[in-house]
């Protein structure tokens, strides 16, 4: 957009603004419009930075009433509106364009509209906290912060921290909080907040824990996004207190074995993002602190940027864990780029480990993987290890020997080695000039110490070059073209060899455009010998020599070695190989600066003259080639070098220093780029040579077409070919096709189109079948159409590698632009380029139709390569001129005419295949058009008449399914009314704006009424051709013999013409509703859609009254907002006392159509419906289908209960069938009927629910396993946002008694479950049900059969739903765990006294005779077990202090080890247990947990003493900074840990060792001296002698206590070393040694040493070669002693 931030455009700029914000917002605009506008309006908004507050406001309320209108749809479900995918991300980059700019007042107003949706219960609080995220302004100047987020983020942060179960909207609130700490970094003390805010992002890693773990699904699928994780952790750092480091280490030592590369698991690419994303983020924020200029946002106060040491702290703690991700399994660009962006901030810190892995890789030739990966992480740090700078100026001494040794990684047998070698080298010569130095050191002495170093080093650049280049010799001379290979017509490389060529030939470009003048010299004639001593083919091997040499000539001018050649060749077939290669030599040497090529013209035209016209192919192909360089040179604008300095190096040494410009980056604003701009002489040899040489072809042609000259296929194809190659070459000096000549030169663009066109026509009337010569025919009209002097996909390529090696090379840090001034040319080159690609005259013209319309004929010939190649062309040619398509469109639709006769069949497929376009370009079928769809749609539907269409032809019956298919996808809601009444006034400031001297006079009133005017007419017109096209479909679909496939094809297409604001012509409305009968199930799916949307159509708009609810409730309004149960909505409740079951009290609560009518009173169309919907569809597959519920609900909503009757025995006979699909039938009619009837009067409600109880106590008793589902669906469906009291019937006859047993558990299961299903939906608003259901539930509690014990626990979850601790709410009217819990204790009394094992010995009925309390309290708790496990996750807030009173029963129960023939009541424990352990804590409950371990812990059950163990390790970990944060929960761990050590029981000492070690491995525990002494001492407990056993004697078995305690010191000493598997700290080499002592000593501690010693071997073999250096030599002796000795196999 003009000079961003030009001041004279500025008020423009605004005003641009506001108009495109005014048609952004119409009210009815259709959407593809509002898309173009959007994303105009997001360019112009993007650079946020120039325009400030004061320049631009922006209402927020327009764009909140759009994104409700088309994300919250009403509609879009009943098929009344298409929407397309896209909508969604344009509009929420929208509103975070906008967002800036939004008034001071905003943030109220949008609290103020969105927090009645904040309910916990229901999905409106996901939309609310989006609606939240999306507009909530965060970018206001300190003074409104009071207007701004001081409002909301008490209570934002409050309700985050008081929500435990990671609901799905915690994510999006993450979101919020992440954005407003960027944006106001200094502004708000995140510190209180520190250890829940990490805690939860480790929680949300998801990673694995102890050994048997079970994950809540929803963990899975809610975490939070890692970016916006990121975004808060960087935003949070710095500032006085030193807190978010501290974490953010812990963070990482607790995480870092993870990133080890033998660990894989799902939740690695999340490790690894965090790794690449935070170093960015901090490099983004140093540069926003220290670099980026100052703008009108709030700058960081001083007190909070981020300090040196900050940042050395920051790389210092993330560095390991990158070094270790470099191998991973999933590849080492992540590791690179966050080596890339920590090399800024700290290059001495990073790059010597980098190194250090580096040289080691470099040498070994048997881990080619751990090579490439070490090169990539060096490829990312070049740029700062080449120019030192203030930290690391020993840097660039590494770069020489670096380069030598990767040398040898330009290996032909291993290609990926292969390219990231080239790549390696090539990034370090562009960032170095190799230029020799050494003579320097002679000449100055005033060179620093590195300096010195550097200039020797550079000695060595020569020698470099030369090895370098015998390298690729030597791989060009092994991948030449077998013999085998050269007899197969293959004349294009492999890939695998194009992609080396690539590599090769741009590394060695790369490295001569760097080099000086003296090792130039040197290379060139190293080059020369090579390519003249030897003769290549010149598919293969060929082309790289050509490459080198082409690269060698284009950096500095020589002459052309010339080739000679002799007459007698010309006509031979085959030419010899020496000929070719000389060809081959020449045509690519010639691509250099056209000004060098002028004093060889004579010669080169000779050449030419005899080579164009070999018979052999090869050889004319060639010569073409080097006639289509020799115009590119001459015509084409070029930067002729790409130094990494302007000017190159060959100033004497005296003068210019080149160490100093090691990686220097290019200047900007004086790049000095060296162009080619071709001069009068080229221009004039441009011209003679196609004079020469094209002119005569033309003619040659020309004469064929006409039937003067006779001419061979191959004579036809070598024309075709001259003609093209001249064209590609000069495309951009022939100026466009215009229609007419100009007059000075002859526009050869026209000659050619004119000459192909007519050879066109010859060759299709007598030689259709010479493909070869139609496909050089449509590259030439699709080149004459198109080309300007380079082709988009040649530029896509281009444009997609520079921006990886940008990516590669930046400094974002220091950000404005530092790039290599190669980066920098090349990127003016292909800006250049965008620009003649972006074709100037689009226009139409007749030429161009001509064109089009051959490209047409092609496209529907009769062989099925050259249709292929033509479509592509024709496609294109249609996605570049303005409104082609509706010229053409008719053209194309002649072929699909049912009334012709002489159409092919391979003709019509053409035609289809035009239709159906390609994948990214336009398609024909689908313009967003009336005009063109009332054309092709119709014309699709009735060709199923035509005479070539078959359907027995299966790709004609698959392009008929791709057609609808994308019409389908495709197809947006097109509009029909369309104003503009508000843009005007805008559009009219726009023009008075002081434009610079334009001389623009404004539009009158009277104009800008007439243009009014015609917009009206066209909306008549546009719902003229809507009707018609309806009209049109109906006629077709009536035509006798139509195929089915085309009946199904036009009925889809006219349910995409069903729109929100017109209802559908009655002709259509009948056809559907007899479609709803239609045979074919497709039709009959379609049908019940489409009504149901037409019902909505008919929908009568109901009268709203608003009310107030503190007038109503009689309670005065309170002055601060709660949530909760008020008395002001208490009104609200379901209250069995006062519910309206009379006429007066109903009425005092607050609460096209002829033709249906006509259909649905009749009764054999009904019973046929009936028939219809209850067939299966797909055995065992169906659901309860929303569809048809959407239709029973409309039908009864529209017509009150005037079907009910023709229903009634319909509905009884079904409800009395169990069948599956039946009873599927039923209960969609009825969920339809109960909602439908939300504004019935009394009467009728009253009449409707005598019908339905016992329809419904029916349906209830007859209820079985497929059908449950539906019924459950179909009661939530009903209760779905309605008010509880008028559905007073239903809850109480679902209440009537849930457990009756009569029918067996499987009923009462379903009916609790149906129930539910009911409840859940009315949330807080039936406390009362709630309460009666709870104490009908309370005594049933100790059921028998699993199924039900489910299900209660289900239920249970729900009842107490409500009772949650959320911030500012009152307390809840519904039922509360606390008291339930007390009742339940009471209960289980007798459970938690016995001391002995529980078992589950209970008599699988409900048996009559009194049962003792114990077995009562085992079935009690079996179903406390479910309601735990079913709460796990889902309600808000955990209940701990009262679930911590069954913790101990728990401990008892859980098996140990894992079996699964275990009975339900330990399996359940088990995995009760897993759960409660991942629960999120809040700080205050950690004492409470802690005190309830430390009491099981002296139990007597060493069961329960294990299980704390297992518990404990899940629960640190998942609340690791919680604990962290509170040193005396630290320290009662580490008692709790040591003490179960010393256990007597064997499996818990073994147990407690594992979990020490893992907490010293997360860095929970540090191994301390005390710690250390304190097990040394246990290992020296004495043993007892062994004594003579006496036979049966059994004392002994039990192990003395000072066996134990020696155990115990073993075991510590050995969790120490197995807590640090992958490295030696300095403390380990004695502990082993301490531990190797006891290697004799009695069982259980020999087995103990040696699993610890095997463990260790395992974990450390694989970098023992590091690992050693930290031994002395008599520790290694012995070590390799234990190691090896025969013990370790005993």
């Amino acid at each position: 957009t003009w000079g961003y931030g030009n001041t004279k455009f500025y008020k423009d700029h605004v005003l641009f603004i506001k108009l495109l914000y005014e048609l952004v917002t119409i009210p009815k605009l259709e959407i593809s419009m509002m898309q173009g506008f959007a994303r105009l309006l997001i360019n112009l908004l993007k650079k946020k930075e120039l325009l400030s507050r004061d320049d631009l406001e922006l209402p927020w309320r327009p764009l909140y009433e759009m994104l409700e209108r088309i994300l919250y749809s009403k509609t879009e479900h009943l098929g009344l509106n298409w929407f397309p995918n896209s909508v969604e991300s344009v509009l929420k980059t929208l509103v975070k364009s906008c967002r800036p700019y939004f008034p001071e007042d905003a943030t109220a107003e949008m609290l103020d509209e969105w927090r009645p949706l904040m309910c916990p219960f229901d999905v409106t609080m996901q939309k609310a906290i989006t609606y939240f995220e999306l507009f909530l302004p965060t970018t206001l100047p300190p003074e409104l912060h009071q207007k701004g987020f001081k409002l909301w983020f008490d209570e934002f942060i409050g309700l985050w921290v008081s929500v435990q179960n990671l609901p799905q909207w915690e994510g999006h609130l993450v979101n919020l909080f992440a954005r407003l700490a960027t944006d106001n970094i200094g502004y708000i003390d995140w510190d209180p907040y520190v250890p829940k805010i990490f805690t939860r992002i480790l929680r949300s890693l998801n990673l694995p824990v102890g050994s048997n773990q079970v994950v809540v699904p929803r963990f899975l699928t809610n975490a939070y996004d890692v970016g916006h994780a990121v975004m808060w952790i960087t935003a949070m750092m710095g500032g006085p207190s030193k807190l978010v480091q501290k974490h953010l280490s812990g963070l990482f030592n607790s995480i870092a074995s993870f990133y080890h590369p033998s660990n894989n698991g799902r939740w690695l690419n999340k490790l690894m993002k965090l790794l690449q994303r935070l170093p960015s983020g901090v490099v983004r924020r140093l540069h926003r602190e220290r670099y980026k200029k100052m703008t009108w946002l709030t700058p960081v106060p001083d007190s909070h940027k981020l300090t040196d040491q900050d940042v050395t702290d920051f790389v210092e703690c993330i560095i390991q864990p990158v070094l270790l991700a470099m191998f991973s399994k999933t590849g080492s660009l992540e590791a690179a780029q966050a080596l890339q962006n920590l090399a800024l901030m700290r290059p001495e810190l990073v790059i010597p480990p980098v190194l250090e892995k580096t040289y080691p890789a470099l040498e070994t030739l048997t881990e080619p993987h751990q090579l490439t990966a070490t090169l990539s992480c060096v490829i990312g740090v070049a740029r700062s290890l080449v120019s030192g700078g203030k930290w690391f100026p020993e840097g660039p001494t590494h770069m020489l020997p670096l380069l030598m040794r990767a040398l040898p990684g330009v290996d032909p047998n291993d290609f990926s080695k292969c390219m990231i070698t080239f790549q390696f080298i090539a990034t370090f010569s562009t960032l170095v000039p190799l230029v020799d130095c050494s003579s320097v050191l002679q000449e100055r002495d005033d060179l620093s110490e590195v300096e010195r170093e550097l200039c020797s080093a550079t000695a060595e650049f020569e020698d470099f070059v030369l090895q370098f280049m015998d390298r690729c010799f030597g791989l060009i001379e092994s991948s030449t073209l077998e013999q085998t290979r050269e007899e197969t017509e293959t004349e294009k490389m492999t890939h695998l060899e194009s992609l080396v060529e690539l590599g090769l030939s741009s590394t060695f470009s790369t490295i001569l455009t760097q080099c000086s003048k003296d090792i130039f010299k040197v290379a060139l004639e190293k080059v020369f010998n090579f390519a003249v001593s030897n003769i290549f083919e010149t598919r293969v091997a060929g082309r790289m020599v050509a490459d080198m040499c082409r690269a060698a000539v284009k950096v500095r001018q020589n002459c052309l070695s010339l080739v000679p050649l002799d007459d007698d060749v010309l006509h031979d077939e085959e030419l010899d190989k020496e000929l070719l290669w000389n060809l081959q030599l020449l045509s690519e040497i010639t691509r250099v600066d056209g000004k060098k090529l002028l004093p060889y013209r004579e010669q080169l035209g000779k050449i030419l003259q005899r080579t164009l016209h070999l018979t052999c192919k090869q050889g004319y192909i060639l010569s073409c080639n080097l006639l289509h360089h020799l115009l590119r040179s001459a015509t084409l604008i070029y930067p002729t070098e790409y130094c990494s300095v302007p000017g190159g190096f060959d100033k004497p040494l005296s003068e210019y220093f080149p160490i100093k410009d090691w990686g220097k980056p290019g200047d900007l604003w004086n790049l000095d780029i060296q162009w080619h701009v071709p001069s009068p002489e080229e221009i004039n040899f441009a011209f003679y040579l196609l004079d020469t040489f094209l002119q005569p072809e033309l003619t040659k042609l020309e004469h064929y077409a006409t039937g003067k000259l006779e001419m061979s296929r191959d004579d036809v194809q070598q024309c075709l070919a001259i003609v093209h190659n001249c064209l590609i070459g000069s495309g951009n000096v022939l100026p466009p096709l215009k229609g007419e000549r100009v007059a000075h030169l002859e526009n050869y663009r026209e000659t050619i189109a004119r000459v192909t066109r007519k050879l066109l026509r010859y060759i299709l009337d007598n030689s259709e079948d010479d493909t070869k010569s139609l496909f050089l025919i449509i590259k030439i009209i699709s080149d004459v159409l198109q080309f300007q002097g380079s082709h988009k996909h040649e530029f896509d390529s281009r444009w997609k590698s520079f921006n990886l090696v940008k990516k590669s090379m930046e400094n974002r840090l220091q950000g404005k632009k530092q790039h290599i001034r190669a980066l920098l040319i090349d990127r003016v080159m292909l800006q250049h380029e965008l620009r003649t690609l972006t074709m100037e005259g689009c226009e139409y013209k007749t030429s161009h139709q001509e064109m089009i319309r051959d490209l047409l004929c092609l496209s529907t010939s009769s062989y099925g390569q050259v249709r292929s190649k033509a479509q592509q062309a024709f496609f294109t040619a249609l996605g570049t001129y303005n409104f082609c398509c509706r010229d053409i469109i008719p053209l194309v639709l002649e072929f699909l005419r049912p009334d012709r006769q002489d159409v092919t069949q391979k003709q019509f497929k053409g035609a289809l295949y035009c239709l159906l376009g390609n994948h990214s370009g336009v398609c024909l079928a689908n313009l967003h058009d009336w005009d063109c769809i009332a054309q092709t749609w119709p014309a699709i539907v009735s060709s199923g008449l035509s005479k070539a269409m078959s359907l027995e032809k299966p790709s004609i019956v698959r392009l008929f399914d791709d057609l609808a298919e994308k019409i389908h996808r495709q197809y947006e809601t097109i509009g029909l009314d369309f104003a503009v009444k508000k843009c005007i006034e805008i559009a009219v400031m726009l023009q008075k704006s002081e434009h610079p001297g334009s001389n623009f006079t404004g539009l009158r009133s009277e104009e800008i009424q007439l243009g009014i005017q015609r917009q009206k007419e066209k909306n008549a017109e546009a719902l003229r051709n809507y009707e018609n096209l309806v009209n049109m479909l109906l006629d077709c679909v009536e035509q006798r013999n139509l195929p089915w496939k085309f009946e199904h094809i036009s009925i889809g297409f006219l349910s995409l013409l069903l729109r929100d604001d017109r209802i559908l012509p009655v002709r259509a409305i009948k056809f559907f509703v007899q479609c709803l009968n239609h045979d074919a199930i497709v039709v009959r799916k379609v049908a019940i859609s489409a009504v149901a949307g037409i019902l909505k159509q008919l929908k009568r708009t109901h009268k709203k009254v608003p009310i107030c609810p503190y007038e109503i409730s009689g309670n005065p309004k309170p002055s601060s907002i709660q949530a909760g149960d008020r008395p002001d909505n208490q009104w609200l409740h379901y209250d069995s006392q006062s519910l309206p079951k009379t006429k007066e009290a109903w009425e005092s609560c607050c609460f096209a159509e002829q033709i249906i009518y006509d259909h649905f009173s009749d009764p054999k169309f009904v019973e046929q419906l009936i028939k219809f919907l209850s067939l299966e569809d797909r055995k065992g597959k169906d659901k309860f289908n929303p569809r048809r519920f959407c239709l029973f609900k409309g039908l009864f909503r529209n017509f009150d209960d005037a079907f009910l009757p023709v229903l009634q025995p319909h509905l009884e006979q079904l409800v009395a069938d169990s069948h599956e699909s039946t009873q599927r039938c039923v209960a969609e009619i009825i969920a339809g009927l109960i909602r439908g009837s939300k504004h019935w009067t009394f009467e009728k409600v009253e009449k409707l629910w005598k019908l339905l109880c016992p329809l419904l106590r029916t349906a209830l008793s007859n209820i079985t396993v497929e059908t449950y589902n539906d019924w459950g669906t179909c009661i939530a469906t009903s209760c779905e946002s309605r008010d509880p009291r008028k559905l007073h019937w239903l809850f109480e006859l679902l209440l009537e008694s849930p457990l009756s047993g009569e029918g067996g558990s499987f009923v009462d299961a379903c009916r609790l479950y149906v129930l539910q299903g009911g409840l859940a939906q009315q949330e807080w608003r039936v406390p009362e049900l709630l309460h009666r259901l709870l104490k009908y539930l309370e005594p049933k509690l100790t059921q028998v059969y699993k199924n039900v014990r489910e299900r209660i626990g289900s239920v249970l979850t729900y009842i107490f739903m409500i009772d949650v601790s959320l911030p500012n709410t009152a307390a809840t009217k519904s039922p509360r765990v606390h008291e339930f819990t007390t009742r339940i204790l009471e209960n289980l009394k007798p459970l938690m006294e016995v001391d002995e094992e529980i078992q589950n010995h209970v008599m699988e009925e409900n048996g009559v005779g009194e049962q003792d309390e114990r077995t009562q309290g085992i079935k009690l708790l079996k179903t406390i077990l479910k309601w735990l496990m079913a709460s796990a996750g889902r309600s808000f807030s955990t209940a701990v202090t009262e679930q911590l009173q069954l913790l101990p029963l728990f401990f008892k129960i859980a098996p140990v080890e894992n079996d699964n023939s275990y009975d339900e009541l330990k399996r359940d424990a088990k995995m009760c247990l897993s759960l409660m352990s991942q629960g999120l804590l809040y700080p205050q409950q950690v004492p409470l947990v802690l005190q309830v371990l430390k009491q099981t812990a002296r139990s007597n059950s060493w069961h329960a003493r294990y299980t704390i163990l297992t518990y404990l390790q899940t629960m640190v970990f998942y609340n690791l900074f919680i604990f962290l944060n509170n040193e005396e929960a630290v320290n009662d761990i580490r008692w709790l840990v040591i003490k179960l050590l010393e256990d007597e029981q064997l499996e818990v000492r073994e147990m407690a060792a594992t979990t020490l070690s893992g907490l010293l491995q997360c860095n929970f525990l540090t191994m301390d001296g005390p710690m250390q002494t304190h097990f040394e001492q246990l290992c020296k407990m004495r043993l007892p002698k062994k004594r003579k056993r006496d036979l049966g004697s059994v004392v002994d078995t039990i192990p003395s206590g000072d066996l134990v305690k020696r155990h115990a010191g073993v075991l510590g000493l050995s969790a120490c070393i197995l807590s640090s598997p992958y490295d030696v700290p300095t403390w380990m080499p004695q502990l082993l040694m301490d531990l190797s002592a006891h290697l004799n000593d009695p069982q259980p501690i020999e087995m103990t040493v040696k699993k610890t010693l095997s463990n260790f071997r395992r974990t450390h073999h694989d970098n023992w070669q590091e690992h050693k250096q930290q031994f002395t030599d008599d520790q290694l002796l012995v070590l390799t002693d234990l190691l090896v000795s025969p013990c370790y196999y005993a």
